[in-house]
């Protein structure tokens, strides 16, 4: 049997993936959490031979967990599966060892499918974004510019992110300007969200 641990936030959902994901004759869901911080504890416990992770969860990402669980417990696959299906995205789940990244519109046959050849050793990802990664290109964004745009995205003034981020003004406003001119915006709420559409925040 191919024990699967799911982490999905919603409860309904995860509920109905259970649920189809059980018919399956060879699939047991051995765990299901709600939130991204239980992942790897959780999955250390029960030894699932692969984790769905949800992007967009409390407590943690699904890409902030997924390369400390495959540190953690490299006999664990991942795979991503998730509504937000952007480039910026499948990018950072590959680079954290994800083995597979899929959107939540697919058929559960696909799903099914998809896991069998994730632990078979391929790599599944979404057709149409996998083109669309390639067309965007990689993140320009430096990690300190990320975390200033990150912090910028809630309003903030240069003042709070400064206090928050423990940077001097000036810094903020240069990492703020750079990443205003690398998204080819004219603002800080432009950049924002330019880089959330391309899943680089």
């Amino acid at each position: 049997m191919i024990r699967v641990l799911l982490a999905e936030d919603q409860g309904m959902m995860r509920g109905a993936l259970a649920l189809l994901l059980g018919l399956e004759d060879d699939i047991e869901v051995v765990a299901q959490v709600g939130s991204g911080d239980l992942v790897v504890a959780e999955a250390t416990a029960c030894r699932p031979d692969i984790a769905l992770l949800d992007i967009e969860m409390p407590g943690r990402s699904g890409l902030d967990v997924a390369g400390e669980l495959r540190a953690a417990l490299p006999s664990c696959q991942v795979m991503i599966l998730t509504t937000f299906g952007r480039p910026g995205y499948l990018r950072r789940a590959m680079e954290a060892g994800a083995g597979g990244f899929l959107v939540k519109d697919g058929p559960v046959e696909d799903l099914a499918a998809a896991i069998r050849r994730v632990l078979a050793g391929e790599r599944v990802v979404d057709p149409a974004l996998a083109t669309a990664a390639l067309s965007v290109g990689p993140n320009p964004l430096t990690g300190r510019e990320r975390e200033v745009l990150a912090a910028a995205a809630d309003g903030s003034t240069v003042a709070d992110i400064s206090v928050r981020l423990r940077l001097s003004e000036s810094t903020v406003r240069n990492y703020l300007s750079a990443a205003i001119g690398k998204m080819a915006s004219r603002n800080r709420i432009e950049a924002v969200q330019a880089a959330r559409r391309n899943g680089w925040l």
